[in-house]
């Protein structure tokens, strides 16, 4: 086997739980391939590089293998690479999730003080 469908990659790999919801995921251009979105019955091929993202996270991951089987998780973790930078960069976003955004706390509306805090926080930005 040299390709298979991306939507069947995507469920056999367990990015997504049913082929539905991952061909609803591409359309929505939640996955893009080489830098580009693209339709749920693109090939795909080994070494191509895809962005995926579900949820918060966003994940660069290197096509290793090919399958149209979805199997157990072991199994599925060897069809893909995920780069070190998209490691690295998702767990500096789930540590500032976890953080509560940006340290500021609030229930609501702001309160004066971290209004301040938003402000200096965007004029960093």
């Amino acid at each position: 086997m040299d390709k298979v469908r991306i939507d069947k990659w995507l469920w056999a790999a367990r990015f997504f739980k049913t082929r539905n919801l991952a061909k609803t995921a591409i359309e929505g251009g939640k996955v893009h391939c080489r830098g580009e979105r693209c339709k749920p019955a693109r090939d795909l091929r080994i070494g191509d590089e895809l962005q995926i993202r579900c949820g918060y996270d966003l994940r660069t991951v290197v096509v290793e293998a090919l399958s149209e089987v979805r199997r157990g998780a072991p199994e599925a973790q060897l069809l893909y690479r995920e780069t070190e930078d998209s490691i690295r960069k998702r767990e500096e976003e789930a540590q500032l999730r976890k953080a509560g955004a940006l340290g500021i706390q609030t229930d609501g509306r702001p309160n004066k003080k971290q209004r301040r805090q938003l402000d200096q926080w965007l004029d960093q930005c």
